[in-house]
C-alpha cells in the first residue's frame, strides 16, 4: 500500500489579482524591485506566483524604468 505523501504544496495565488490591480506603474520603483534579482534579472513568473496577464504587464513597466534609469540594467 502507497503512503501518502507528508509534503503539501499549496497553490499560490497571483499578488496582483488578489488585490485588484488594475495597472502596474513603471514609476512604481519601490514595487518593481521586488521583482528584480539583486544581480538585475527579473524574477519567473513561477517563483514569484503572478499570472501571465500580470507578469506581461510587469516586465513591460521594468523595461520602461530600467530605459528612463529608475532601476539598473545590470548590478555592480
Amino acid at each position: 500500500m502507497a503512503e501518502k505523501s507528508s509534503f503539501y504544496r499549496h497553490k499560490k495565488s497571483c499578488q496582483f489579482c488578489s488585490n485588484e490591480v488594475t495597472e502596474i506603474d513603471y514609476k512604481d520603483v519601490k514595487l518593481l524591485s521586488h521583482f528584480i534579482t539583486e544581480r538585475g534579472k527579473m524574477v519567473p513568473s513561477r517563483v514569484s506566483a503572478t499570472c501571465a496577464k500580470h507578469q506581461r504587464s510587469l516586465s513591460k513597466a521594468i523595461k520602461r524604468a530600467r530605459f528612463l534609469a529608475l532601476l539598473p540594467f545590470v548590478a555592480d
